[in-house]
């Protein structure tokens, strides 16, 4: 039996995540927990989505709750749960009234589900993947941020479309901070097996307007819409699936660094790692041009002092 808990699950992401999951049918129970208040509007979805599975013949079963005892067991505890971005905020706008929540359901957790993996989706991401190792007192490589692996794919979607290119001959990777300081890997980058330097000699790609292009998506897509749902439900829900399935992938994922790459520490981060049914399996070594590695310096510099503010004023 696979079970796995969203706690955040009436929201935008939660919901959407839930879904998507459900349809992968890899999971066996999916708890779909919220505020007493919102208890009510998580039933009316599972029985929405119940319809929608008794057509591909799918049995997860949805269990909605506002009790942390139906949390036990699971082997995945998504945190989702928080206050959203709006057109022109910056997810840093975010970090002290989420850091309170995402403490409080942290502790929760280590409480309920003290075997599970706490996968964290609440932004900042990569400050609250440390304010929920700190909370939960979890091993490091059982606290896991969603980070940059919906930059990753956002930017090999980009690569896609622009040269009508299959996505599966795209291989880039985006590391660092998920959001202004996101570092796109573009020295390592391939199309086709081509390294891009090269292939940009018989093309022509705008690198920097899709670097742009890439660090404005979120705002891009809530100033059209009011919210981004699919690509980050769809980019949680794979590494749900990575993890369940011990895939063994490399992912980006935000996780807290202590020395292995450029000797940074105390900061989570986005960086490639070996994803499995434990967790960060391990950090993959990056090879970075100096001015990558002058922006990933950055990155953690900006996070860390962001975090220990946060840190600071919940009291951790």
């Amino acid at each position: 039996m696979v079970k796995v808990s969203i706690l955040g699950s009436t929201g935008i992401i939660g919901k959407n995540v839930a879904f998507t999951l459900a349809r992968e049918d890899t999971v066996d129970e999916i708890v779909m927990f919220s505020r007493p208040a919102s208890v009510d509007r998580a039933k009316g979805e599972t029985y929405d989505m119940y319809d929608a599975l008794a057509a591909r013949d799918i049995d997860c079963k949805l269990t909605p709750t506002c009790d942390f005892k139906d949390i036990e067991g699971s082997a995945i505890v998504l945190i989702t749960a928080g206050i959203h971005r709006e057109e022109g905020m910056k997810r840093l706008d975010l970090a002290i009234p989420n850091a309170k929540i995402v403490k409080y359901y942290s502790e929760k957790i280590a409480e309920y589900a003290p075997d599970s993996i706490i996968l964290v989706a609440t932004n900042p991401v990569d400050v609250m993947t440390t304010v929920a190792l700190k909370a939960s007192k979890f091993k490091k490589t059982k606290v896991i941020g969603v980070g940059n692996h919906l930059d990753s794919l956002r930017l090999k979607n980009y690569f896609s479309r622009y040269l009508d290119i299959n996505s599966s001959e795209v291989h880039t990777r985006v590391i660092g901070e998920h959001g202004d300081h996101m570092v796109p890997l573009l020295s390592s980058t391939t199309i086709g097996g081509i390294p891009l330097k090269y292939f940009v000699e018989y093309v022509n790609l705008d690198i920097t307007g899709l670097v742009e292009q890439l660090k404005r998506a979120g705002n891009t897509i809530i100033s059209k819409k009011g919210a981004t749902e699919y690509g980050p439900a769809f980019a949680i829900s794979n590494l749900i699936s990575t993890m369940i399935t011990d895939s063994h992938r490399v992912l980006t994922v935000s996780s807290y660094l202590e020395g292995e790459i450029e000797m940074i520490d105390e900061v989570s981060l986005g960086v490639p790692a070996v994803i499995t049914k434990n967790g960060v399996a391990m950090i993959v070594p990056i090879h970075m041009n100096d001015i990558e590695k002058k922006e990933f310096i950055e990155a953690a510099h900006t996070v860390r002092n962001a975090t220990d503010e946060v840190l600071e004023n919940i009291n951790i």
